[in-house]
């Protein structure tokens, strides 16, 4: 007989089900480390320093006091390049985490749908004939 036994089957899906399983595990992981991600910038010479979060969201803004030297409008275009700076580095850290977690995603077989227990049953009545020759 050439199909698979019940046992080869059996086999077939444990492995589908523990790499789901591991790649499940691994995608937790990549939220939680999300959800830590810090991106920094820093402009003027180092009186601004950002913090953002993998959303882009603000979650720290350090001033110097020394950066009050400044006219307001360099004050306002140092502060918006250490913002994006910021937040493209929360975003870069993001995409790493990501694209790591991406290749056990990655790896994952195809979804089984009625294709995988016609050609089962394919193969059995073609078996099934050749036993009668």
């Amino acid at each position: 007989m050439s199909w698979p036994s019940p046992d080869q089957d059996r086999l077939y899906f444990d492995q589908i089900m523990r790499q789901t399983e591991d790649a499940m595990r691994h995608l937790r992981t990549a939220k939680q480390l999300i959800g830590q991600v810090a991106g920094t910038g820093v402009a003027a010479d180092g009186f601004i320093k950002v913090t953002a979060g993998a959303g882009g969201a603000l979650s720290g803004i350090d001033l110097n006091p020394r950066l009050l030297r400044l006219p307001p409008a360099v004050i306002g275009r140092e502060l918006t390049k250490a913002v994006r700076a910021a937040q493209d580095d929360a975003a870069r850290r993001s995409r790493e985490i990501v694209d790591e977690v991406g290749t056990y995603v990655e790896a994952l077989p195809e979804p089984l749908d009625e294709t995988f227990v016609r050609r089962r049953v394919d193969a059995a009545m073609r078996d099934l004939l050749a036993g009668d020759r």
